[in-house]
Parts: C-alpha cells; sequence; structure tokens
C-alpha cells in the first residue's frame, strides 16, 4: 500500500506539472491578445507539444496503475478522474493556441476594439480554481467555479452583441470582429472545461455524479 501511495502522488505531480504549462498557456494567450504580441503567440503554440506529450503520457500512467494496482474505492475514483481529467486539460491548451492563432492574424489588422477583458480574466480564474478543487479534493470551491459559469455564459454573449454592432456599422470590421467572436467563444469554452473538471471533483470527493449540473435528489 505505501508504494501504491507512492505512484498515487506521482501521478498527481504529473498532472500538476501538466496543469501549470496549461495555465501559463492560458496567460501568456491573453497577454499575447492584449498587447498584440505576436511572438508570444507563437511561443505558445510551440509549447502546445509538451502538453499532448504529457496527456498521452498520463493515459498510459493511469491505466497502467488500474490494470496492475487495481485500486479500490477513493483510491480509484481519484485515478478514474486524473484520467477524465487530463484531456479537458488538453482541450484548454488547445483553446489557448486557438487563441493565439487569432491574436497573429488581428495583428496584421488595424486594431478594432479590445476583448472584455473580464471574460478572459474569469475564465482563467476558474481554470485555476478547478485545478486547486482537485489538489485539495475540495467540493465546495468545485461548485462555487460550477455556478460561475453562468456569468461566463452572459459575458460570451454580450460581447457578441457588442461586436455585432461593430459589424453592422461597417462592413471593413466584419473580419476583424469576427475573429474576435471566436476569441470570446474560446475563453467561454475555457470555462465550461473548468466547469467539467469541477464535476469530476465532486465526484471525487463525495462520490456524487453530478454531470450537466445534475445533483441527485438526496430524497
Amino acid at each position: 500500500m505505501r508504494h501504491f501511495d507512492k505512484e498515487i502522488d506521482e501521478l498527481k505531480e504529473k498532472l500538476l506539472r501538466m496543469s501549470g504549462i496549461v495555465e501559463h498557456a492560458i496567460s501568456e494567450s491573453i497577454a499575447a491578445l492584449q498587447e498584440r504580441d505576436t511572438a508570444r503567440a507563437e511561443r505558445v503554440i510551440e509549447s502546445d507539444a509538451d502538453v499532448d506529450r504529457m496527456e498521452l503520457e498520463l493515459d498510459a500512467e493511469t491505466l497502467r496503475l488500474i490494470a496492475t494496482m487495481q485500486p479500490a474505492a477513493g483510491d480509484l475514483r481519484f485515478v478514474t478522474t486524473a484520467m477524465k481529467i487530463t484531456p479537458e486539460l488538453e482541450r484548454i491548451a488547445d483553446l489557448a493556441v486557438d487563441v493565439c492563432e487569432r491574436a497573429i492574424e488581428l495583428n496584421r489588422e488595424p486594431s478594432l476594439k479590445p476583448l472584455n477583458p473580464r471574460l478572459a480574466q474569469m475564465a482563467q480564474e476558474m481554470v485555476r480554481q478547478a485545478i486547486d478543487a482537485f489538489v485539495r479534493r475540495d467540493p465546495v470551491l468545485a461548485r462555487e467555479v460550477i455556478e460561475r459559469d453562468d456569468e461566463v455564459d452572459l459575458l460570451t454573449e454580450q460581447s457578441f452583441r457588442e461586436l455585432l454592432t461593430y459589424m453592422l456599422e461597417d462592413s471593413r470590421n466584419i473580419s476583424r470582429a469576427i475573429r474576435l467572436t471566436f476569441v470570446g467563444k474560446y475563453f467561454e469554452r475555457m470555462a465550461d472545461s473548468a466547469t467539467n473538471i469541477c464535476e469530476m471533483v465532486v465526484y471525487l470527493a463525495e462520490g456524487k455524479v453530478i454531470k450537466h449540473h445534475h445533483e441527485p435528489d438526496e430524497r
């Protein structure tokens, strides 16, 4: 059992390293967009291969632990949760790359307007808090993150309506406004992935499945 505890700790450490790279990618993608920094955006795109590699390594590690260690109860929940969180992190990193690709395209044209900074900030905060909730096995924090998803959806819709106004005012704004609309959607999807991670954290901590925001009826 002591050997298995060490295996679990090593799995957690690898997952945290991957999380750190993903969080850095989000931060750099936001900076690249706001500062119109093409070189920074290109570095984020190049670093995505590291996240892909870590996802494959963690997939192999979790499958090995299940096959060889045959974990039970809480340990099994931890391993299966880690297996499900890994692709969510990889998806978030891909979305950061998408932001950077649109940022590079936008940098080739005059600036139209900044995206609502609150949208990017909230998505970044939700991802960070989702990882914290997982590390601490904190279902209270996980539920707080889940509740914030509606606010991100509202900000995304507001951003779209504002950009639509720019498109209607001048057809020359259309291509830039569409790219900014895509960027807003990317941050919304990051928040969605953070929500998915938090649903898994509740399962990890309480053994409850609340996917699709459904809390089981305690009666």
